[in-house]
This record gives structure tokens, sequence and C-alpha cells, in this order.
């Protein structure tokens, strides 16, 4: 996965070499024209040097009549003042169509898999175009089923919806990116495509060894921009994906699957890209148009017509704070918040999911229906209540409180039990195989838990299982080696 290959020619429509390079820094490029016809802010450039390979840039802003500032895409190392630019005449464009399914391509739409060049005569789009009209957008209410149990019952996810996964460092953003990925392999049959958004290379081969293993890379595009490439190219790579996916949508009538992975280093690369730019930082560092550069990305993914596009995200939560200034960005755009907790990590409740914090615009009766909105409501409310009840526990022991809370909270740890499960993606990890859980099995164990069914049960007996059956069988298991140790100590 190199990100020095050079651009394909066709990555901008061909065009005079009318303007020349005035200054480099960094990224940032000032190029003068000859004359006082100045490409569009957001056309493409090609910066054209004799020793070295065509860069790509992007103009940001118009400095005078006659000069624009470009954020280059690629490494500008060894560019020098006087190299000849080309305009393009639009956008940068990105190859779309069947030819792309199973390759790994970066943000300019070049090839990074080790496999057969892309055609010069394969079709491309532009990859700024306006977000569809609002009177032409669908909503839905189709729920998108993903046998993890926590999330189907307390943030159900959308079909044509926009779901995130905020977290903080090391709580399980990607893996839970992927085993959504691995869990919707048999259910899904459309295409998926995934941009990685600052990814290192060690994720970016883990994920496409991944999809090649679990034979959904023919249905599948990879986008990357990694971690050591110019910010410019972090900064579009998910415009390059999003492009792709309205290809399917719009021309194929597919519905397609979008994941991004990290939506916030979009966010940083954009960060990045202000500072050099010159333009004044806005709260906590941020750039001015924070607002409208996430809105540019998200309003865009829609569904139209009887095709959908449903995008799962992967928000990195900086130190943990939820009032970040990104975080809220992003989060004004989501129908399901899947919000992961640093305390249940550290208790090993892995899907480290928040059941309180984590919410869906879905979990409505009318939706979801009365049982599964009563349950969910249930839920929630003996776990916070278990939560009120921490401190006093931790101070004076459980017996200090009275019966009624007692129970409350016996139920309360045996739901946050239930609600754990391993994952297919860490089996290699764990030793455990991964489970699926349909909804209806995941509302009848939590009935049960709440009705008082599993109150005598062990705790670890509901801990890393799928359905109730399962806790049943080790409950009884255990049971059994009771009576037998009992037996063997008594003779």
């Amino acid at each position: 996965m190199s990100a020095h290959l050079a651009t394909p020619p066709s990555t901008i429509p061909s065009a005079t070499s009318n303007g020349h390079v005035v200054a480099v820094r960094g990224a940032v490029v000032d190029v003068m024209f000859a004359d006082d016809t100045l490409p569009a802010v957001n056309d493409a450039l090609m910066i054209l040097s004799d020793d070295l390979a065509p860069v790509l840039a992007e103009v940001q802003a118009h400095l005078s009549e006659t000069t624009v500032r470009a954020l280059a895409l690629q490494s500008t190392a060894g560019l020098r003042r006087g190299a000849r630019v080309s305009v393009g005449g639009g956008p940068i464009e990105a190859p779309v169509g069947e030819t792309v399914l199973g390759r790994l391509l970066d943000v300019t739409g070049a090839t990074c898999d080790d496999g057969e060049t892309l055609s010069p005569h394969i079709e491309r789009r532009p990859i700024h175009r306006a977000a569809p009209p609002l009177a032409s957008q669908k909503g839905t209410t189709t729920l998108f089923a993903t046998g993890i149990k926590v999330i189907d019952l307390l943030a159900p996810l959308a079909q044509g919806g926009k779901a995130a996964m905020f977290g903080g460092a090391g709580v399980g953003k990607t893996v839970l990116v992927m085993e959504l990925i691995h869990a919707m392999v048999e259910r899904y049959q459309g295409i998926s495509v995934f941009a990685g958004v600052g990814e290192r290379s060690r994720e970016g081969h883990e994920m496409l060894l991944d999809m090649r293993t679990s034979g959904v890379l023919a249905r599948t595009v990879l986008v990357y921009g990694q971690m050591n490439e110019p910010p410019g190219a972090r900064w579009r790579v998910p415009f390059t994906a999003l492009t792709i996916a309205e290809y399917f949508r719009d021309e194929r009538r597919q519905n397609v699957l979008l994941l991004m992975d990290n939506v916030f280093r979009f966010v940083q690369a954009g960060a990045e890209v202000s500072g050099l730019l010159g333009r004044m930082p806005s709260r906590v560092g941020y750039q001015p148009t924070l607002a409208s550069e996430v809105a540019s990305l998200q309003e865009r993914i829609v569904s139209v017509g009887d095709v959908s596009v449903t995008a799962i995200e992967a928000v990195y939560v900086p130190a943990d704070d939820f009032t970040d200034p990104a975080v809220t960005a992003i989060a004004a755009h989501i129908d399901s918040m899947v919000v992961l907790s640093r305390a249940m990590a550290a208790e090993g409740m892995y899907p480290a999911i928040d059941p309180i914090a984590s919410s869906s615009i879905l979990l409505d009766p009318l939706v979801v229906g009365e049982e599964h909105a009563a349950v969910a409501t249930e839920v929630r409310r003996i776990i916070e209540h278990y939560r009120e009840l921490q401190d006093v526990i931790s101070l004076l022991g459980i017996e200090e409180l009275g019966a009624e809370d007692r129970t409350l909270v016996g139920r309360a740890r045996r739901l946050q039990r239930f609600l754990t499960q391993p994952f297919a993606v860490t089996e290699a990890f764990t030793s455990e195989a991964g489970r699926s859980v349909a909804l209806a099995d995941t509302i009848a164990g939590c009935k049960a838990i709440l009705a008082g069914e599993c109150d005598a049960w062990q705790e670890s007996s509901l801990y890393m299982i799928g359905t109730l059956d399962e806790g049943r069988l080790k409950e009884q298991t255990a049971a059994q080696r009771g009576v037998a140790q009992a037996t063997e100590q008594s003779k």
C-alpha cells in the first residue's frame, strides 16, 4: 500500500499547461497563471515536473487576479518553483463501475493492491457534487439487523440511515466495525464501500486480508488515505469513497453499505489543511469551517427512491470528551449513536457499548413495536438504577441495600453480562466462536432476566453467550459440576 504511486493521467481531463508554481510551503502550493482566467475553487490541478512524478493538487483559494493557492494531495518533496501546471477544468475524478469492485484504491483512484492497473478509459465521476434535493430523499424505518444483541436492542440501525460508533482510544471501535462487516456477509447482498481515513498500514493490510478470507472482497471497494500521506489526501478520501457509493446507488440501483474508519481523522485532516492555508482557528483549535465540512460529507449519505446508502462510521473521541466540537458536529447528523465506554471495557464487558448513552431515533414503539421498546426502556431503567447505587455499594456493601434494590442490582448485573457476546473477528485471540443473535432471542432473554427467571443463576453463566438457552446450559453444567464436587468431598 504505497502512498507514492504515480497519479493516473485520467484523474483530471487533459488541458494546456498555462500556469507555473511560484511558491511551495509543504503541502500548500501557490500557482500563477498567465491570464486572468483562474480555475474555480475545488478544481484539480496537475503539477508537472521534468524529474518528478506528476503531483495532483486542488484549488483552495484565489489570492489575486492571477494567483491561486492549491493543496497538494501527494508529496511535494523535490518540487521547485517554475514547475508547469495543467488545469483540468473540473474537480478531481474518481473511477467508478464494476471494475473497481474487489480493488484497493487511493484518493486519486490509483490501485494499491499489486493488481492490474485500471484502464485509462474507465468511467470517472467528480468527487464534489451537491447532495440530492430534499424532495427526492427517502426516509426509512427498515431495521438493519446486525446480530449484535446490545445494538439491535438499544441502538437499532436503519437501512439507509447513518450510525456511528463513538469511543476513545483502545475501546474497540475498529473491532466493532469489522464485526459488523463480518455479520452482514450473509444477510447483506448489496455493495460495500470501505473508506479508511488516516488508517495505519497495519490496519489496511488486516482489513484487506480479512475481506479476502471472508469472501466479501468481490462485492467491496476499499479506498484508503494513509496516516503518512499529506493531509489533503486524508481530507478527500471520504469523498472518493462516497462518489463510488453514489454511482452504485444512482446508476446501478443497488443498495450500498458505506463504512468509514475513522471520521474524526477526516476532521483532523481538515484542521491541518485550515492551518496550512493560514485560516484563524476556532474552538479548541479546530477549523472555522468545521460544521460545513462535516455537513458536506454527511448530507450526501442518503437514500433516494427505492435504493439506499447505509453508513456505519467509527468516530474517535479525543480524551474521552464527548463535548469535543468535532464529536458534537458529527453526532448532529447521526441516526443511531453507539457509545463505547472505557469503564465497561475495563470490566471486560465486550462489546463495551454503554447501554445508557447509546441511542437511536428508531427506538420508537411505532417503528420497532411495543414489546421491543418496552423491554429496551426497562433494561435501561434497571441498569441506570444500578449505577446510581454503585457508590453506596462501594462504600457500605450490597448488604446495606433494601431487598428490592438488591434484587434489581442482581438483575442489572445479569443483564449487563447477557448483553456481552463473543465476536467472530476476535476468535483467533479468545478461542471463542463468534455468536450472531436474532432480535427475537435478545428480547426474549432480556424479558426472562427482567421477570426474575435467572435470579438464582450464577452471573458467569450469562457472560459471553449468545441466546439465553446457552446460558441455561452453562448453568446446568455448573450445577452438575457443583453436585459432583460436593459428592467427592463427602466421600
